[in-house]
């Protein structure tokens, strides 16, 4: 490779191969549980006007301040690459009237963006699921997202993974147990960490899931919401609870589990590895599988009508690690053709075989001897051979340990598809 030849984007990467495949796999699963819950499609724009994020997630997030790619366009508008879906699709609900569909279980997936330091399984361009229901305010809805997360993770077949869940309480509840915690993390300030000092005032929500060794002494005993619930509260946040005992998904109580900005309200929920399982020992210190939460405030911070919601979103390649390395596609038949007269035949088998849904491949370069041989290799269930002379004899190939010598099309493709 030349010295002048062009690197990766750091932060990027090419995706190939058995890697490939996983994550072909984590988003086939994803499609074919969204169509059994009735998820409905969605695709949306890369790019959005920079105040779509700037309102939804808040000048002061970590995200906006730092880590969003915005360049002006050449009309001189401020445009966004978009690092996260729920701003865009909240934003789509609005502009486009799908309020008529509510409530709407809508699901996407696709390239996001983000300026941060690249490590493992995080990247600058990464790839997310997602899944939301808006305008529909009953917990239900979240037991429906919950559970639907919860089976595709199954199919996944990732295991050693937990729910772990919380409320944050309705608007009331939610307001009081700030003015608390503030009340009382303004007590040791000068002990906290700088980013928790910081965040005292504007967003103290967040100091609860700080990992600082400096925060933690302070944060076993700090106010818990529990304390703050409003009866109506108490009891959305119990028929939760129990409609996922009912759908059979299991959860653990995570008070300690968050979401700083003001729209969020009630649930908020993190699929988490288990301590010692497989699933953590992938992912080291990224542990977060699938997380979410319900979101009622947001439309309104985008001009909207006040809407209910709850969503979540799980990175693509986080999950392909741990589905791990898939096999590339395994042929059904490969068509080898061993006298270049019969190319054209060979031509119409694949063509023929492809169309009764068998995964099909011709091979026809090099010499008759290396074609056989390249096929076998190829371990595929069967082998049609065409034009060969004197292969009766040939060690068995294929899985099914079959060579089939048809120069029939037809008929060749009816015995293989039965």
């Amino acid at each position: 490779m030349s010295s002048k030849t062009p690197h990766a984007i750091r932060g990027t990467q090419d995706i190939f191969g058995p890697d490939a495949e996983a994550f072909a796999f984590v988003v086939e699963t994803f499609e074919r549980v969204r169509k059994l819950y009735r998820f409905r499609r969605a695709e949306m724009p890369v790019f959005e006007k920079t105040e779509v994020f700037a309102r939804s997630l808040g000048e002061t997030t970590d995200v906006v301040s730092k880590e969003m790619y915005s360049f002006d366009d050449r009309g001189g508008e401020s445009l966004t690459l978009r690092p996260e879906f729920t701003a865009g699709i909240a934003r789509a609900y609005i502009t486009n009237g799908w309020q008529q569909h509510a409530p709407l279980k809508l699901a996407t997936h696709g390239p996001l963006f983000r300026y941060e330091r690249p490590q493992k399984g995080r990247y600058r361009q990464f790839h997310q699921i997602d899944a939301e229901i808006i305008g529909a305010g009953e917990p239900q809805a979240d037991v429906e997202l919950l559970a639907m997360a919860d089976q595709m993770l199954k199919e996944l077949g990732i295991e050693g993974v937990t729910l772990h869940l919380n409320t944050l309480g309705d608007g009331t509840s939610r307001e009081a147990w700030r003015a608390a915690l503030i009340e009382y993390f303004m007590a040791v300030k000068d002990q906290l960490s700088e980013d928790s000092q910081e965040r005292l005032e504007k967003n103290p929500l967040r100091i609860l899931d700080s990992k600082d060794r400096r925060d933690k002494p302070f944060l076993a005993n700090a106010p818990k919401i529990d304390d703050f619930l409003s009866d109506e509260a108490r009891a959305f946040f119990g028929a939760v609870t129990s409609g996922l005992d009912a759908a059979g998904v299991k959860w653990v109580r995570a008070e300690s589990l968050v979401r700083g900005l003001d729209y969020y309200r009630h649930t908020a929920f993190e699929f988490i590895p288990d301590v010692g399982s497989a699933a953590a020992s992938a992912l080291g210190a990224q542990s977060t599988v699938l997380g979410g939460g319900r979101y009622d405030g947001l439309m309104e911070g985008l001009g909207g009508p006040a809407t209910p919601a709850v969503g979540w979103a799980a990175g693509i390649e986080r999950l392909a690690m741990l589905v791990g390395e898939k096999n590339e596609l395994v042929a059904d038949v490969i068509v080898v053709v061993e006298n270049d007269e019969m190319l054209c035949k060979g031509i119409a088998a694949v063509s023929e075989l492809r169309k009764h849904g068998l995964v099909s491949e011709l091979f026809a370069s090099g010499s008759p001897r290396k074609r056989f041989t390249k096929a076998s290799n190829a371990s595929p269930r069967a082998i049609l051979s065409l034009g060969g002379e004197g292969m009766s004899d040939a060690p068995a190939r294929g899985e099914e340990g079959i060579v089939y010598k048809v120069t029939e099309i037809l008929l060749a493709a009816e015995i293989l598809s039965k």
